[in-house]
């Protein structure tokens, strides 16, 4: 069976203009510009973009990820694509190497069953990070990356992304490890020098987390993390960008030295979608307030209640072209996970498609030709 989508303005790589989409069998068999003859599907506002990639979720809809059950876990991928989510990575963060391996094993066993958003793996963040930009996380749990630490992660071969601190001992051998087996390395949580964090983009680290937050950052004399994300083209800097953890003007900073590497992610914890109150984050409380991001009891914030939608919006707000800010939350995160199947609206893919409406919040979602969500 053939479904045609037309849409006055169509998200196909860097351009967005009048055109459409034909479906067939879950897969998108045709992309054209212009209009379509006698399409099923006419969206004449808003905006139709690929599905967008997340590659940093602790939680959401008041379960955190490394401790869901499977109900937990159904509500999650379930209602993701409300966001415009179609696809994403669980975030375990920083927790006892036996707890992570036996959350990642518990993990492996739940997939199979789930309907929804595409689970791509796992994102551990942590434990290898720094105790002196250690946010949110415990740091009794923190440790060096050993040879034994990483082979459990690598066990199950359910992990994608480790964010980790290359200043820690035995980082770089870690991460040539960790390249060497599929997963994606991200700086982060990290107090290292811009060329620490060079050697470990030598040793194969291709992304930063959670840019400015966590981090050493943009000191004239003595740069950090954020620095070397910035200038270096082989990493791609992750952005929370619910105007919180950075401001506007530095975002558009951001977009601009790091053109075509940023990564929109949200960095969503338990609390994400839900009301104010007391939620967990890696086990521990968090509050979120009537506004604003959710906090430690010491006020340290500990990830965000912001959807992805929302994060291409903010980027648009601020003068952000919206193809550039679409591709942030879409084609760049896929690429960079290895799912060049994902992310873009073009003919063999998975036809993983959103409608955002004009206010950039998503109104329709389509996962694999299946509509799964409307508003």
């Amino acid at each position: 069976m053939s479904t045609v989508i037309a849409a006055d303005r169509l998200a196909v790589g860097d351009r967005i203009g009048p055109g459409f989409v034909r479906i067939e069998n879950g897969l998108i068999a045709e992309v054209g510009q212009g209009p379509a003859t006698a399409p099923d599907v006419v969206l004449d506002d808003g905006l139709l973009v690929p599905g967008l990639v997340d590659l940093q979720v602790n939680g959401y809809y008041g379960h955190d990820m490394v401790e869901a059950d499977e109900a937990g876990w159904r509500t999650v991928t379930g209602r993701l694509p409300e966001t415009g989510v179609t696809a994403f990575l669980p975030t375990f963060i920083t927790a006892p190497v036996k707890l992570l391996g036996d959350a990642l094993r518990r993990t492996q066993a739940l997939l199979p069953g789930l309907t929804g958003a595409r689970v791509l793996g796992v994102h551990l963040e942590g434990p290898f990070l720094s105790e002196k930009r250690k946010g949110a996380h415990n740091p009794a749990f923190l440790v060096d990356p050993t040879p034994e630490a990483v082979a459990v992660f690598l066990e199950t071969g359910l992990v994608k992304l480790v964010t980790l601190a290359p200043e820690r001992q035995g980082a770089l051998e870690a991460i040539r490890t960790l390249t060497a087996n599929g997963v994606l390395v991200s700086v982060g949580h990290s107090d290292a020098g811009a060329e620490q964090v060079a050697q470990a983009a030598d040793a194969g680290a291709r992304k930063v987390t959670h840019l400015f937050n966590g981090q050493s950052g943009l000191d004239h004399r003595s740069p950090g993390v954020a620095a070397q994300a910035l200038a270096d083209e082989r990493l791609h800097p992750g952005l929370i960008l619910d105007l919180h953890h950075v401001a506007g003007v530095v975002a558009k900073v951001a977009f601009e030295a790091a053109r075509g590497r940023l990564v929109l992610v949200t960095d969503a914890a338990s609390a994400a979608g839900m009301p104010a109150g007391r939620y967990e984050l890696g086990g521990e409380p968090i509050t979120l307030p009537e506004s604003g991001p959710p906090v430690r009891d010491d006020g340290t914030l500990a990830g965000s209640a912001l959807r992805l939608d929302e994060a291409i919006g903010n980027a648009v707000g601020l003068g952000i072209d919206p193809a550039v800010a679409v591709a942030a939350a879409s084609r760049t995160p896929a690429d960079l996970i290895g799912r060049g199947d994902l992310g873009r609206i073009a003919p063999g893919v998975p036809a993983d498609l959103v409608w955002l409406g004009d206010d950039y919040r998503t109104r329709k979602t389509w996962i694999g030709g299946t509509a799964v969500y409307e508003a």
